[in-house]
């Protein structure tokens, strides 16, 4: 595990540059929080390849990610009341549903094809080229692409339903 460690921060820090201003958690901290969750379920001994380990840790990530969204839309984290500059005035909430809808189609697609949601972990969270998936998950470029393709096309449909 410490060896995919600076692979796994790399990644991590350029999925958090695609993120909109003003987030709380870096993309160190998203690594750091994973790799306490993953050593805390038993640590490295458990992963026999890279792929294991991506789709662990892109797991964790996922979970840090909707965890903390979750938290943020709770009442008692100002989820009512949106920041402004005016002191006066009172705005109305900004509930951004989509992250939970995606969590949601996530779980549905998990259910019918883990390996289609692993893909989408690692492409999504963990940011990785369709390339560095076939690598992570021992398979070629092309499989990897048509089952790119099939998830996306899944989870649009599922998500044009949601929203």
């Amino acid at each position: 595990m410490p060896q995919l460690y600076d692979e796994l921060r790399l990644l991590a820090h350029a999925r958090m540059k695609n993120e909109r201003a003003g987030q709380t958690i870096s993309g160190t901290v998203l690594v750091h929080e994973a790799y306490m969750r993953l050593k805390k379920e038993g640590g490295g001994s458990r992963w026999v390849n890279k792929k294991q380990f991506f789709s662990a840790a892109s797991e964790a990530m996922r979970r840090i990610l909707v965890d903390r969204f979750r938290a943020k839309m709770t009442v008692k984290r100002g989820m009512d009341y949106e920041r402004v500059d005016l002191p006066a005035e009172i705005a109305a909430p900004v509930v951004d549903e989509k992250v939970l809808a995606i969590d949601s189609a996530l779980e549905e697609l998990a259910a019918v094809d883990p390996e289609l949601a692993d893909l989408v972990k690692l492409r999504f969270f963990v940011g990785f080229t369709l390339e560095e998936i076939a690598e992570a998950q021992e398979t070629s470029v092309g499989t990897v692409t048509r089952q790119w393709a099939f998830a996306r096309s899944w989870l649009a449909d599922r998500l044009s339903s949601d929203l």
